[in-house]
């Protein structure tokens, strides 16, 4: 998943403020519980808002297991999809994410990712396709060809 490529620009400081080594990973285990428990007023101003800015985009659920339960990740996922269909490129992207929350993540992967999404949305289609269920078809075929394009969908 895209999410494990994803690293945390400001992991060792956060390790260093918490007394132990964190890995770089942005969606690893230790280092989500790490940002939910970091005192955010040790970073100064950019870096806090890019911390928080991840938090509350990524960190708020209401599952019992947070951050473990997955939610975090799935977030990632459709704000990735949700940059490119709003008309972002991969480059764009990987800068938006950068300067947004911190998350250093390779252009290459999130053009990857993205090729991989349109496969697979190909297959849902073909699913769709099969069993006759028209919203689904049109559905995928906006998302497909807003991906492709970095097109917005219509509502």
């Amino acid at each position: 998943m895209i999410s494990a490529r994803a690293r945390l620009r400001y992991h060792r400081q956060i390790g260093k403020l918490i007394g132990y080594r964190l890995p770089e990973g942005a969606f690893h285990g230790a280092t989500l519980e790490a940002l939910l428990s970091v005192p955010y007023d040790s970073f100064d101003r950019s870096t806090r808002e890019q911390i928080l800015s991840f938090v509350k985009s990524f960190l708020r659920c209401k599952c019992q297991d947070n951050p473990f339960c997955g939610c975090p990740e799935r977030k990632f996922v459709k704000e990735i999809i949700e940059l490119r269909e709003s008309g972002l490129d991969h480059i764009q992207i990987s800068q938006y994410l950068r300067d947004e929350f911190g998350i250093e993540i390779y252009a290459a992967d999130i053009l990857s990712y993205l090729e991989d999404a349109v496969h697979l949305l190909e297959a849902i289609q073909d699913v769709a396709n099969q069993f006759h269920v028209p919203n689904m078809q049109d559905l995928v075929r906006q998302h497909i060809q807003a991906i492709e394009k970095g097109i917005p969908i219509e509502s």
